[in-house]
């Protein structure tokens, strides 16, 4: 029997020292030949295997300029402060016109404008089609969105005129598209009282959810007015002359007294004596009012979610957030024979005209009682 090696050629049964491989880095494939009635090992190299081009990446769109670093979105500033300063508006309204504004700013620019006086009335109404339709490659806006934008930007072009940064005004004949009216949803004493009724209070955080729902319910207050709220804005101790108070502060810092309830100052002393001193030894200490489960401010979702759970629990199938209470609220006081005005006060609405579409809630429901009671009422 031959025992040498040929070639990296070993006969059946006799295994070289050594055998030298094609490839280091990949085993051989061995292949059984006969050779002259002789069975032959042969070693076959791999054929060399060629990598997948690695894929080319979709080119990444570059972001435009900064609108705020563009010559129009330089003029916009001294308006934003404005807002801010001299109209005292809210942090978040002069951020959604911040928003609006310099969407506006990036469309003059892409239009070749420059300066407040360069604007025309048709770079006006183009622009409003193109917030509706999304021309200008940002996500269209609704109506009701649409609207604001335009608002704001009438209000930027009646400053401009003002300051002398633009002869006239091009937008005194640009008006917003008419947002469908949207009625608050409003749910029945029944449904709050359920809701207020399903929050156990055997714990600190049940305490405390049961002190928000009754305080969000007897005042009204939008959730971001409570969430704000300090021990010192409490005024629970009764006067000769009159209620219970809270004092809130509104869009703008506004501030208003609002009276509390029964139900609500119960809550709240019980929250304030059992719960609130086991919350606050948690944290570093706070001045606010509803506290998490860490001693720090309760946030804007944490009171929703405190909201929806109790929805839940009390077998509410309609969508309810902290909004509904206040609709609610103010839908309770008109069909119990509240004079609008004083709902006004009350919500903090700058004006009557806001607080007047919970009139035709209620008198909806009083058209549904009239069509169901009076015996002539459908002839």
């Amino acid at each position: 029997m031959q025992t040498g090696t040929d070639d990296a050629t070993v006969r059946l049964g006799v295994v070289p020292e050594t055998v030298s491989l094609p490839r280091p880095d990949v085993a051989p494939t061995v292949r059984i030949r006969p050779v002259d009635s002789t069975l032959r090992l042969e070693t076959v190299p791999d054929p060399v295997s060629v990598p997948n081009p690695a894929p080319v990446p979709d080119p990444v769109p570059q972001p435009g300029p900064d609108p705020a670093d563009l010559p129009i979105g330089k003029h916009l500033a001294s308006y934003l402060q404005h807002l801010a300063v001299e109209r005292g508006m809210a942090r978040n309204t002069v951020s959604a016109y911040r928003r609006d504004l310099y969407r506006y700013a990036a469309y003059l620019h892409g239009q070749d404008v420059h300066t407040p006086d360069e604007v025309t009335l048709g770079h006006l109404t183009s622009f409003a089609q193109a917030v509706r339709d999304g021309a200008d490659g940002a996500a269209p806006l609704s109506a009701r969105s649409a609207a604001r934008t335009i608002v704001a930007v009438r209000g930027v072009h009646k400053f401009w005129e003002l300051e002398g940064l633009a002869p006239t005004n091009p937008a005194v004949d640009l008006h917003p598209p008419q947002a469908g009216r949207r009625l608050p949803k409003a749910i029945s004493v029944a449904e709050v009282t359920a809701i207020l009724d399903s929050v156990s209070i055997e714990t600190s955080a049940g305490l405390r959810d049961k002190a928000i729902l009754e305080f969000l319910y007897s005042t009204g207050a939008r959730i971001s007015e409570a969430v704000g709220l300090d021990v010192d804005d409490l005024h629970l101790e009764r006067p000769a002359d009159g209620p219970a108070v809270v004092r809130l502060f509104g869009k703008g810092s506004k501030e208003r007294i609002v009276p509390l309830g029964s139900y609500a100052i119960d809550a709240l002393n019980a929250y304030l004596v059992r719960a609130r001193p086991e919350l606050v030894a948690k944290g570093k200490g706070t001045a606010a009012l509803f506290l998490n489960q860490r001693g720090g401010r309760l946030s804007r979702q944490s009171a929703w979610t405190v909201l929806t759970k109790a929805a839940e629990r009390a077998g509410i199938e309609q969508d309810v957030s902290p909004h509904t209470l206040r609709h609610s609220f103010a839908t309770h006081l008109l069909e119990g024979g509240a004079d609008v005005r004083v709902v006004q006060e009350l919500l903090g609405h700058a004006s009557v005209t806001t607080t007047q579409v919970y009139t035709l809630v209620t008198a909806d429901t009083l058209r549904e009682i009239y069509a169901a009671a009076h015996p002539r009422a459908n002839l």
